[in-house]
């Protein structure tokens, strides 16, 4: 993984062609990059990046930011109400709960 500007990139070998490929993920528009050595392929993910950006500068849009830090799930109502009661039950909010819940198993993912 790559990171710059808060964007991440995510890359991929193409062992017949024998070049390093990417996408940035934490994003809904299309931004690539690629290169045939790891130091091509930082600058082409930066590059991409800043042109990304400059362009959104030129047509007057807002960049599309790396997540807005909401999203919605959908639960069996059973698992709804015990997730509930657990962060009552913990003084917290459903909201921090959840929260909570996902730092903790994603730090454990990246052990």
């Amino acid at each position: 993984m790559l990171e710059y500007k808060n964007y991440i990139g995510r890359i991929d070998f193409d062992n017949e062609a024998e070049i390093f490929h990417g996408e940035v993920i934490n994003t809904k528009d299309v931004i690539t990059f690629q290169g045939s050595s790891v130091a091509q392929l930082k600058k082409a993910f930066k590059e991409s990046i800043d042109d990304y950006l400059e362009f959104c500068a030129e047509r007057g849009e807002s960049p599309d930011r790396p997540f807005s830090g909401k999203f919605n799930i959908r639960l069996d109502p059973d698992i709804h109400r015990d997730a509930y009661i657990a962060a009552t039950q913990a003084g917290l909010s459903l909201n921090t709960w959840v929260t909570n819940a996902i730092i903790h198993e994603s730090r454990s993912g990246l052990n």
